[in-house]
């Protein structure tokens, strides 16, 4: 019997219970695999190819095949690791100046939890990060995005409202009337962006008054979202937008300084939260032609899947090319090597 032998793997990064695909030689039926030392269920398996399912609890390691009983050579996976859980995030992490990731304990729409919003401490590689709760009686809070300032805002889609939140976890109403309010986003200059999911994209211009800001407009109008609406801007002052419908093939959009819209990339299932890099490529919770995860898209507009995973709805970059991933439940941090824009 020949030694089977692997040469790629797609996606390099995957959540637990993410698929990744395997290309080599000798593979073929009845073939296993092991994902840093663990049994993983193999779902598919030709003879040069395989796909295989990450188990849970496995941490960043060595993949490898056995068919009649040869172990294939060893590949490389970066698996992604919990940083807390019990949470309910609805949108993109946040994270600050010093590394702290901040995520939301949502609530369906209308109910209180005793804590809004948490603080993620930054860990070395293995040890537990430290979760601590950091804003309470926010009702649904939903999108999270620093300002200029430094101050954290916040946006509850059971009101309509943004809020302003302190260093100390104090919350103040920043601006009002934005409908179902979910994804935010600033500006170079400092002006908010605000996602209602009725299709409203609100401006509010940067204030530095104590109480709220009373000159919101419609910046800009797209469909109505089932779910919310995600926001992020790249390094030209362009702002993308998503927003998940009941259409088999979505689209992101991409709006200009005068509001007006077009689309930068269709093709996506469910597309939800996402970020740019230094080189402007776009990451975006979605799936691709079935497969689901992390989608990154360059400027020139070819996609790949760089993170296999389920049940994420967004995600924000970290220093050292490292990601804060969300899903519905938890908050995963993984390996995310960019690569150079075309």
């Amino acid at each position: 019997m020949k030694m089977p032998t692997l040469t790629h793997l797609h996606p390099a990064a995957a959540l637990p219970g993410g698929d990744i695909t395997l290309t080599g030689e000798h593979l073929g039926p009845a073939l296993t695999a092991e994902v840093a030392g663990v049994p993983a269920l193999v779902t598919l398996a030709r003879a040069t190819s395989a796909s295989i399912r990450i188990p849970e609890g496995v941490l960043p390691g060595d993949i490898t095949v056995i068919h009649d009983g040869i172990a294939s050579n060893p590949l490389h996976l970066d698996i992604a690791v919990a940083m807390a859980e019990n949470l309910h995030p609805v949108a993109n992490p946040a994270v600050d100046a010093l590394g702290n990731v901040y995520t939301t304990l949502s609530g369906n729409r209308g109910q209180q939890t005793p804590v809004s919003i948490f603080r993620i401490a930054p860990a070395p590689e293995g040890v537990i990060h430290e979760l601590r709760p950091f804003v309470r009686e926010i009702l649904n809070p939903t999108g999270l995005a620093f300002g200029p300032d430094q101050h954290l805002y916040v946006s509850s889609r059971a009101d309509g409202t943004v809020y302003r939140v302190s260093a100390t976890g104090d919350a103040h109403i920043y601006a009002e009337g934005l409908g179902i309010a979910t994804g935010i986003a600033f500006d170079a200059a400092g002006d908010l962006y605000v996602g209602d999911r009725s299709g409203t994209i609100f401006k509010i211009p940067a204030h530095n008054g104590s109480g709220p800001a009373s000159n919101a407009f419609v910046f800009a109008t797209l469909e109505p979202s089932i779910s919310a609406y995600h926001l992020a801007f790249d390094s030209r002052g362009t702002l993308y937008v998503t927003g998940p419908t009941t259409a088999s093939s979505q689209a992101i959009h991409a709006i200009d300084r005068d509001g007006n819209a077009t689309v930068f990339f269709r093709g996506l299932g469910r597309a939800q939260g996402l970020a740019f890099d230094a080189s402007d490529n776009l990451y975006v919770a979605a799936s691709l032609a079935g497969d689901r995860g992390i989608i990154r898209i360059t400027p020139a507009g070819a996609a790949t899947l760089v993170v296999s995973g389920n049940n994420l709805v967004g995600l924000c970059l970290l220093p050292n090319e490292r990601a804060a991933l969300a899903t519905r439940d938890a908050i995963y941090e993984v390996r995310l090597v960019s690569t150079p824009s075309p």
